[in-house]
């Protein structure tokens, strides 16, 4: 992987990589129309019990019949019914065995974990997909910017920046070409702030987040991966 402009990754692996978490949710598999009518949410073995049908549908823009092929996957992988930390690093690394994808996947985590209770219910894990699959661009751009804004003060600084950077260059392992300098992730961070930071204040607010996202065509396109997901 060339690391030139590797400061735009941050913003495009939770997008591109997600992908692959949603293949081990079972989210890809076929599900017959007997099965999604016959089940509203099959309770009898989980320990968190989800909220109905009908009010997830007005939380999210899934359907009756999405929202079951997703709880069906969700139920699949975490029979409790919740997704712990751990869980989820363990889901994580299985994509990075040459790195340690670790940080990245704590992150990504506490983005899911919206009130901060250490696991993810069905109900965070949906609202989060229903960000990244069926928001609008500033939706999605604003779902990725709360990742990245680690402390959740409105603003990502340089120093939150470069634990990202860390945790990306971390979770690629030896698969990053030419080989990581000790240098290169401050560097990229400061090609981020350079290009985002608009008005020089030393911090990257949602606005300019946004702004400069929607400039950039990689970017762009990216936010198209997920249109016909599910």
């Amino acid at each position: 992987m060339n690391l030139e402009g590797l400061e735009m990754i941050a913003v495009l692996v939770v997008l591109v990589l997600f992908v692959k978490v949603l293949e081990q949710f079972g989210l890809f598999e076929p599900v017959s129309l007997e099965d999604s009518e016959e089940d509203e949410f099959e309770l009898s073995t989980v320990c968190h019990r989800p909220e109905g049908l009908e009010q997830l549908q007005e939380q999210t823009k899934f359907s009756r019949k999405e929202l079951q092929v997703l709880y069906r996957g969700f139920k699949n992988e975490c029979p409790t019914g919740l997704v712990n930390e751990e869980n989820f690093k363990q889901i994580y690394s299985q994509f990075f065995p040459q790195g340690d994808s670790g940080t990245y996947a704590a992150f990504l985590f506490n983005a899911f974990d919206t009130d901060h209770d250490g696991s993810i219910s069905f109900e965070d894990f949906v609202a989060g997909l229903s960000v990244i699959l069926r928001g609008t661009i500033d939706d999605r751009l604003s779902w990725a910017f709360n990742l990245y804004d680690l402390n959740k003060d409105g603003c990502i600084t340089k120093e939150e920046m470069l634990d990202i950077m860390k945790s990306i260059y971390d979770m690629m392992g030896k698969y990053t070409y030419p080989a990581m300098r000790e240098e290169a992730p401050r560097e990229h961070v400061e090609n981020f702030f350079q290009k985002m930071d608009r008005n020089k204040d030393g911090v990257v607010t949602i606005e300019e987040f946004i702004e400069s996202c929607q400039k950039d065509e990689n970017i762009m396109r990216s936010m198209q991966l997920f249109d016909n997901v599910i």
